[in-house]
């Protein structure tokens, strides 16, 4: 079976003039809770991390998701990090345009290898036509009216092909393409994408940002089935407004939803 790979180490090193290199400096755990939680605790601690410093980890036994729920990873199949970064230069209120120069990040790293039917499922699920691959969950931490840290967490299925229970709603990308694939080079090409988005968030490219990131919305445009309020309702996604609220037209009525508010079905 053959094994994926490329060269992003002299693509990375060739983007230096873009300041901050998410990815400088890597920290690999070999097992850990949740890399969140571990960067989380050494910041509250006065661990002195530079921006753009990665933890990785090689087993991640109670990796967290959106709402509280549980990421389970099969040991040394999947990516798993977090990233830190310190958007200093956006106010609280644009927290969702940082979600959204991540998710362009891990788009363009995996469109390369899985093609036009890659999608962002609102808030921040990766899809694969209707399986999902991964996941963001990006923490704040503020000091009164700014911004001081966010902490990006970001799972990849790689090379897990068995996802029990999630089987028949989870994939990866040896299930998809059948073949292997090297975590390391794949991160590589994240900590490059992430950099520029990153980059072209602080040049204020915001607004070609949300073109780009509302192009790549799971089922834009088209008929979906939606839990809302405990009721089943039939509607279309439209966009994704500034506080990060999923516009939907259900038969004719435009309304916004917050993330626990709405849920495809």
């Amino acid at each position: 079976m053959n094994s994926f790979s490329f060269n992003a180490t002299k693509t990375l090193q060739s983007n230096t003039f873009l300041g901050l290199i998410v990815g400088e400096n890597i920290i690999t755990l070999q097992r850990v809770n949740s890399t969140n939680d571990y960067l989380k605790s050494n910041l509250s601690n006065s661990t002195p991390y530079t921006e753009g410093t990665v933890i990785m980890a090689v087993e991640q036994y109670a990796g967290k998701g959106q709402a509280g729920n549980i990421w389970k990873s099969e040991p040394g199949k999947n990516l798993t990090c977090s990233v830190l970064l310190n958007p200093t230069f956006l106010l609280p209120k644009d927290q969702f345009d940082l979600n959204i120069a991540v998710s362009l990040a891990i788009a363009d790293t995996l469109q390369p290898i899985l093609g036009e039917n890659l999608r962002i499922k609102w808030p921040n699920d990766l899809y694969y036509l209707d399986k999902k691959i991964g996941g963001i969950l990006i923490e704040n931490i503020l000091r009164g009216s700014s911004w001081k840290h966010a902490i990006i967490g970001i799972a990849l299925n790689v090379n897990q092909t068995v996802f029990g229970d999630n089987q028949a709603r989870a994939s990866s990308l040896k299930l998809l393409l059948n073949q292997d694939f090297e975590i390391k080079t794949l991160l590589q090409s994240l900590c490059l994408h992430l950099s520029t988005e990153y980059q072209h968030l602080k040049e204020k490219h915001i607004i070609q940002q949300k073109s780009r990131y509302k192009s790549l919305l799971y089922r834009l445009g088209e008929p979906a089935n939606f839990l809302v309020q405990g009721q089943h309702k039939s509607g279309t996604v439209i966009d994704v407004n500034k506080e990060g609220k999923l516009i939907v037209d259900f038969d004719g009525q435009l309304t916004e939803h917050a993330i626990k508010e709405i849920a495809f079905i």
